[in-house]
């Protein structure tokens, strides 16, 4: 079956562009100019996943994605504006499953699309992961530590959720690529950037490690915390 893109943005250049990359890659595309046309696509039509502007004319682009969400879990990737990171914060905050900062390359949207796509479709069990005082919450896409909320990005909970669910095994970045960002080539160094990061907020020491381990030659390796 082939999967339906619905492309909203106000620049008929922009939906232009990113619909011939999208319809290469194999999906169909429907475009829309404005939120309330996206919304009635949105009824009519149930795509697979919007690729949904902030800046849009009449209804914005945070209240089209809150009111997809309402209707239930039809992901959603965010086009925005270099400098808009406060909107952008609130549409992840709002169930917004990814974002591309334009200018973009309509490739790099096109394997955006395919991974939150894969993501969707495969989905996370259990809808909770614990390590000790290391709690996500899969659904709602919210960690804790300790008790205190982590600040973490789409990819950052993806790749964390991912590392829990699979303690003890070793990964190496290639493998995680696929796995976590649905991609079957890219840069491995956003593995190598993502998995600092997450030592940064997870971690005691991020230079002693002691849950999200480096196992030389191969990868990655997640240690639950021994009880205690």
């Amino acid at each position: 079956m082939v999967e339906r893109v619905l492309v909203v943005d106000d620049d008929t250049t922009v939906r232009d562009v990113v619909r011939r990359y999208l319809e290469h890659a194999g999906y169909e595309v429907e475009l829309a100019g404005d939120g309330e046309q996206a919304l009635r696509s949105v009824a009519a039509h149930e795509p697979d996943i919007v690729v949904l502007d902030l800046m849009l004319p009449g209804i914005d682009g945070l209240e089209v994605c809150r009111r997809i969400r309402e209707r239930g879990g039809t992901p959603v990737v965010m086009l925005t504006a270099l400098g808009e990171e406060e909107d952008r914060i609130a549409g992840l905050q709002i169930g917004a499953d990814d974002y591309v900062t334009k200018p973009f390359s309509p490739r790099e949207l096109a394997l955006r699309v395919s991974s939150v796509l894969r993501r969707a479709s495969r989905g996370y069990e259990p809808r909770t992961v614990q390590d000790g005082g290391l709690v996500l919450d899969v659904a709602a896409h919210t960690a804790t530590l300790d008790g205190r909320p982590l600040q973490l990005t789409t990819r950052e909970f993806d790749l964390l959720a991912f590392f829990i669910a699979n303690a003890g095994k070793a990964f190496g970045r290639t493998e995680l690529l696929e796995r976590v960002w649905g991609w079957h080539f890219g840069d491995q160094s956003t593995v190598t950037v993502h998995v600092r990061r997450l030592r940064e907020k997870i971690e005691a020491d991020p230079a002693k490690p002691r849950r999200l381990s480096t196992v030389w030659g191969v990868g990655y390796r997640y240690d639950r915390c021994p009880a205690g």
